[in-house]
């Protein structure tokens, strides 16, 4: 279940408001007794990236459930996608552990438990029976909420540097893809981008000067966006380039032509986040800054998100 971007903020006592968090969705899911998997949003199980998540949740939970959630680490007090990078693209449980980087899971969706299903019952019981089922000792953590007041919630977020909130239905059942049950209010522009290209570096500087982003139109196209040519250390341009080599391709994957000097081309495979100040006329990105490489979301699902 997917959340659509809003700027129509309001207050409401049939809704609930969660702190927005900036790291990796993570649907658990345990089938009698078995150890438990962490899935991505698109399929790719997490477990070697996160032990000390698989291990916490195989410790209590019953035989029997599934889970929704999201995985995150911390930057002083706020939660941090690019702190997660070091660790989001490894296979390997003790190299994944040897980064030092803490990580939490915040759950707040319950799906099914004991063999029951739960995604027909209203969210607010959903909610509680969440808060029955686990004891919520780190690394496991409940993501709270608030009632009626989204307004003010929103102000006290966005006063304390947070990624903004999200605003559910508390009567709506757990569905399937993007809804407006659930509602992004937000402090920054952030989204996903796919890489359809990068252009040369210049100078020494390894890896490439910049990437140039797109995302998918109602008809499947990629649409350009602009370019993103900071916010990357030497490690993430080199293994960015790495990536990109083995994606080139002869031609261009936008829909319309782009006048880049020095571009090369790549499938349009790659998922990246980027944080921008906003949207040009002519729906170009101003300001951009890349923050992190997503291997959680699949490239076919990025579209520009609107208000």
């Amino acid at each position: 279940m997917l959340a659509t971007l809003t700027d129509r903020y309001f207050s409401d006592e049939n809704w609930l408001f969660e702190r927005k968090l900036d790291g990796v969705r993570c649907v658990c899911v345990r089938e009698d007794g078995q150890r438990p998997r962490l899935w991505s949003r698109n399929r790719r199980l997490m477990d070697s990236s996160y032990p000390e998540i698989a291990e916490a949740v195989a410790a209590q939970g019953g035989d029997s459930f599934v889970v929704d959630g999201e995985i995150v680490a911390f930057d002083g007090n706020q939660t941090s996608f690019a702190r997660l990078q070091p660790r989001i693209h490894l296979g390997d449980p003790q190299r994944a552990r040897a980064t030092g980087i803490p990580v939490f899971y915040y759950l707040f969706d319950l799906l099914e438990y004991g063999g029951t299903d739960a995604t027909r019952l209203p969210l607010r019981r959903r909610k509680d029976l969440l808060r029955r089922a686990f004891d919520f000792d780190d690394p496991l953590r409940l993501s709270t909420h608030r009632n009626t007041e989204g307004e003010r919630f929103l102000r006290h977020a966005c006063e304390r540097g947070w990624e903004g909130l999200i605003a559910k239905r508390a009567d709506a059942p757990y569905g399937r893809g993007r809804t407006r049950d659930w509602l992004k209010f937000k402090c920054v522009k952030e989204q996903e981008f796919v890489i359809g290209g990068f252009s040369d570096p210049p100078g020494s500087r390894a890896g490439f000067r910049a990437l140039l982003l797109g995302y998918h139109d109602d008809g499947g196209g990629l649409r350009y966006a602009g370019k993103v040519g900071t916010g990357y250390d030497q490690a993430m341009l080199r293994l960015l380039r790495e990536r990109m080599d083995r994606l080139e391709q002869p031609s261009s994957p936008f829909a319309e032509r782009v006048r880049e000097p020095g571009a090369h081309w790549v499938r349009p495979e790659l998922v990246v986040q980027v944080r921008f100040s906003e949207w040009t006329g002519d729906g170009k990105l101003r300001h951009p800054r890349f923050t992190g490489l997503r291997n959680d979301k699949p490239a076919t699902e990025v579209v520009r998100e609107t208000r």
